[in-house]
């Protein structure tokens, strides 16, 4: 196996270079920076920080000394044969042996432990220590010790924390409380000892860093190595009191070791550190593979049993994981197979996939899967069919999937065959399922496959489908190779070529979007801020003044409160016009008739004003007024909005609009901050998006102003922060190209 323009705002601020540690960084909150932990606690850096104060750069721990200390200290070692710290104290022992580190037993019971001397506390220590580990039942009483002891890192093994219910967590948050005032760092609580494994050092190459929340879930990666797979570090993050998934995430993407790192989350202990981390892996080009629990309600919960962490919505999890280009798998085996791929494969040259085969079904089989999952099978060229035909008969199918028929790969012009496809310059990946070992022809293609890609830049991958595994030609000549990728099935190819070439794509393309955060306030926001009223939901009209502080067009219209008013209204907005009560209650204003369509006259004017006020007043719904309003006809509904996720923060919606979005529910959400091509993308993953382009003679629609709308939309969620609980522009109505975007309605809720 390989281990292998327009919609820019005015209000944005001037794009900020990256910080590195120990620069000012360009701006500031109120004047002020931050220093950050860092695992040695070895002094502060500057943080660059956005318009609500939270940090726009991930601060990188150094955990140099976690994964190879000089020294270790092990807090309730014991010798005693049948008591379960006997047997962890002697796998640190080995593992201490291994890593060049000196290991010190620390028990008051024992004055020596498999013969080493045992000291009875902490301060007994002859030397300062990089690790502790502690085999205690409850960590809390040690960390004070370890402080005063200097210790850089410790990890606790025990149970019984948030995973448990309510008295853990309290629990688990006075351990965290007490970390935090060390100044030590915490692996831990409820974690393992996979982080002190075996690791082969006789396997080259660049590696995969491995994260897992569940000792266990990671075990399939851990054995890529009985395949030739290099694994450098295995963090298994437990409860994450202190360090999580995302220091770990942050390390890895820095080592010039790791080709990739793997993940399984169960749980993200805080969204905007996820972020940063992912942010700063796509930066290195690092790829991360992740398989992340919580797609169902019941993984949700059973995950948060687990872990005792919030999984969050998945659909936000999931928008924050592809705009950062994290590869969301499903399957231990997805993930092994394509962090393995994603690791050594080389940078593609094109990413055109050539599908060949000893079967014309196999072929086509593969084929269809294959540009059913969105990779790209290029047409060959005639000039390189008539090539091909050299060696295959006429009548087999050369254009690609190619189909050899079988006995060219029995001599020597099987391997004519590949190096001609290698040649052409739109393939970049050569793709051959061998359904089943059949020797006089399997064994020397796979050969013939190994040597071709040697002598190649370009990914050579292999789907070996026999159930036995035990054939010479899979188990020497295949995963003995360096340079081809084989697999057991096509779905798990598919996926990795897949991920192989959008990772690539990605970060050749990838511009941080926190390098464009805003760092200051805009005057649009001062505007929206005194619109703000904390605890309330604002009425369409005060909703709508916040859209127009941001520069959000919105109808022509005017609030009164009388008939007359109303009618005087209507004239300056023009007929026809839309009346609409509005009032700080009003969320749902059709269902109670509080809203009137096309109306051309003074007279129907005031007969809505009768019947709105009327209505109102029988429902007892208080009113600030009536809006008046200019009708708009013509364009494309859709839905913009802002709420507020428990891991992420404030995120935006978009989709199509009124009775749709609860009818199709045909929505994405981005998780700020994004820039104009996420936005675009978010538009382009809407089943619906045809009808932005146009349909059964319709014009094509202001694609430029929605997707303008969308980073306004997005500005003001940055910026208000906290105080906006929730914001709904429905519809907003997407006008013909080159008209503009124009909110109907608008409902905002204030914290």
């Amino acid at each position: 196996m390989l281990g292998s323009t327009h919609g820019t705002l005015t209000t944005h601020s001037r794009p900020a270079r990256v910080v590195a540690c120990g620069e000012q960084p360009p701006h500031t909150v109120h004047g002020m920076s931050e220093p950050h932990r860092d695992g040695g606690g070895q002094g502060a850096c500057p943080v660059d920080r956005d318009v609500s104060g939270r940090p726009l750069h991930a601060p990188v721990p150094d955990l140099d000394r976690f994964f190879r200390p000089e020294s270790v200290a092990v807090i309730g070692a014991s010798d005693s044969e049948g008591r379960p710290n006997t047997g962890i104290t002697r796998q640190l022992i080995a593992w201490a042996e291994r890593v060049g580190a000196r290991l010190h037993p620390v028990n008051p019971g024992r004055a020596q432990v498999f013969g080493q001397p045992c000291h009875a506390t902490v301060a007994d220590l002859p030397e300062p220590v990089d690790l502790a580990v502690l085999l205690v039942g409850d960590p809390l009483p040690v960390i004070e010790q370890l402080a005063e002891a200097k210790v850089k890192f410790a990890v606790a093994f025990a149970s019984g924390f948030a995973e448990t219910g309510e008295r853990g967590a309290a629990a688990q948050e006075r351990l965290a409380e007490a970390v935090a005032r060390s100044g030590l760092r915490l692996l831990g609580p409820n974690t393992n000892l996979n982080a002190f494994e075996k690791f082969r050092t006789d396997l080259d190459g660049p590696a995969i860093a491995l994260i897992t929340q569940s000792g266990h879930q990671g075990r399939p990666v851990f054995s890529l190595q009985e395949l030739g797979i290099r694994l450098s570090h295995w963090a298994p993050t437990g409860n994450e009191a202190d360090l999580e998934t995302a220091d770990f995430l942050s390390y890895f993407a820095t080592r010039p070791e790791v080709g990739a790192i793997a993940a399984y989350v169960e749980g993200l202990k805080d969204g905007r550190s996820f972020l940063l981390a992912a942010d700063r892996a796509a930066r290195h080009k690092v790829p991360v593979v992740a398989v992340k629990v919580g797609r169902t309600e019941t993984g949700a919960r059973t995950a948060a049993s687990h872990t005792g962490k919030l999984t969050g919505a998945d659909e936000v999890v999931d928008a924050a994981m592809r705009q950062f280009g994290v590869i969301r798998v499903d399957g231990l085996d997805e993930l092994q197979d394509t962090a393995a791929l994603l690791a050594r494969a080389r940078k593609p040259t094109a990413e055109g996939v050539a599908v060949y085969s000893i079967s014309g079904g196999t072929g086509a089989h593969f084929s269809d899967l294959a540009t059913a999952a969105g990779l790209r099978l290029p047409t060959l060229g005639p000039a390189k069919q008539a090539e091909l035909h050299q060696w295959i008969p006429e009548y087999l199918h050369v254009a690609n999937p190619v189909d050899n028929g079988g006995h060219p790969v029995g001599d020597w012009r099987g391997r004519e065959i590949l190096d001609a496809i290698l040649a052409d310059p739109a393939i970049g990946v050569l793709i051959c399922p061998i359904t089943g070992p059949f020797p006089p022809m399997s064994d020397k293609l796979a050969q013939d496959l190994v040597d071709a890609a040697e002598q190649t830049d370009k990914l050579v991958c292999v789907v070996w489908g026999s159930p036995v595994g035990t054939e010479d030609a899979y188990r020497r000549t295949l995963l003995g190779s360096s340079r081809v990728a084989t697999f057991r099935t096509f779905a798990n190819c598919i996926t990795a070529v897949r991920a192989y070439l959008d990772h690539h794509r990605f970060v050749d393309g990838y511009r941080s979007p926190f390098d464009d955060a805003p760092r200051v306030l805009s005057p649009s926001a001062r505007k929206a801020q005194a619109l703000m009223r904390p605890g309330q939901q604002l009425s369409e009209h005060a909703a709508k003044q916040l859209l127009r502080a941001y520069g959000i067009r919105v109808p022509r219209e005017q609030l009164v409160t009388s008939a007359a008013a109303a009618v005087r209204a209507a004239s300056l907005v023009g007929y026809p016009v839309v009346m609409k009560a509005s009032g700080p209650q009003l969320a749902h204003k059709t269902e109670l008739g509080l809203v009137k369509v096309q109306l051309t006259s003074a007279s129907q004017v005031r007969d809505a004003y009768r019947e709105l006020t009327d209505i109102a007043r029988y429902e007892d719904v208080p009113l600030d007024g009536v809006l008046v309003c200019q009708m708009i006809e013509r364009g494309v509904e859709m839905v913009v909005g802002v709420t507020r996720d428990s891991l992420f923060g404030p995120t935006v919606t978009v989709g199509l609009g009124g009775v749709l979005v609860e009818v199709l529910r045909d929505v994405v959400v981005g998780v700020p901050p994004f820039g104009e091509d996420q936005a675009r993308a978010m538009l382009d993953e809407l089943r619906g998006r045809a009808l932005l382009d146009g349909v059964r003679g319709a014009p094509p629609a202001d694609l430029d102003a929605l997707v303008e709308t969308v980073l306004r939309v997005q500005r003001m969620a940055l910026e208000l922060g906290d105080e906006l609980a929730e914001l709904d522009i429905n519809p907003l109505v997407v006008l013909p190209r080159g008209q503009g975007a124009v909110a109907l309605d608008a409902l905002a809720v204030c914290r």
